[in-house]
């Protein structure tokens, strides 16, 4: 169950910043890039894997996200920078969608490293507290508080020096309103993969004594 988690904790990060560019509206008052919607998704999984299986299983995998990041960005720069075949019309916006400049890329690896860090951190402390206790708790307080570490890293690197500050300030008040609740929503769906995982944990134990005797 956890590479399954793992895998789609990777694959979420790549696709990310696949539709980061697209950016949209909720409201008359939010602005948030696409990849927002995809992103917040993480957050709960690198959660189940800490609750589950515990804090080096749920930092190994956010070192291989990372990793994982670095290789897409290589590659995508070849793709970009490979010769056009002749029939193909749509090099630019290719280059467009694809070519994220460098301080975007920056900030979303830095945000990326700290705040996921960080949330695998708090949730593991809060777990030692309490124990196997108000998982409703470490999953929501490592949430926000990484979310907003997440956001503020990314937007102040990225933009500042481009736009006023009262402008930056909206764009992470703005942008971290529509996290948190998705950190709200996402707790039942903590509760049911944990028990999956737990589930799936007891049936490979007893599996595993089966075959021993």
């Amino acid at each position: 169950m956890r590479y399954y988690l793992s895998g789609i904790f990777v694959g979420l990060l790549i696709l990310s910043n696949i539709v980061a560019v697209k950016l949209m509206s909720i409201g008359s008052w939010i602005v948030i890039p696409a990849a927002a919607i995809i992103y917040v998704c993480t957050y709960p999984i690198l959660d189940v894997l800490t609750e589950a299986y515990g804090k080096d299983v749920a930092r190994k995998t956010v070192q291989t996200g990372f990793i994982a990041q670095l290789m897409s960005i290589v590659f995508i720069w070849i793709a970009i920078h490979l010769p056009a075949a002749p029939m193909y019309e749509h090099q630019e916006a290719f280059e467009t969608i694809f070519n994220a400049g460098f301080r975007v890329t920056l900030a979303s690896l830095t945000a990326y490293v700290i705040s996921q860090n960080l949330d695998v951190s708090i949730f593991d402390r809060l777990k030692r507290k309490h124990g196997t206790k108000q998982l409703w708790v470490r999953n929501n307080a490592s949430t926000m508080v990484s979310q907003l570490v997440d956001t503020t890293i990314f937007i102040t690197i990225a933009f500042a020096g481009t736009m006023p500050v009262s402008v930056l300030i909206g764009m992470i008040v703005s942008q971290y309103v529509f996290k948190f609740a998705i950190a709200i929503l996402d707790t039942p769906i903590v509760y049911l993969l944990v028990a999956l995982c737990r589930k799936n944990e007891t049936r490979i134990l007893k599996t595993d004594e089966l075959l021993q005797q």
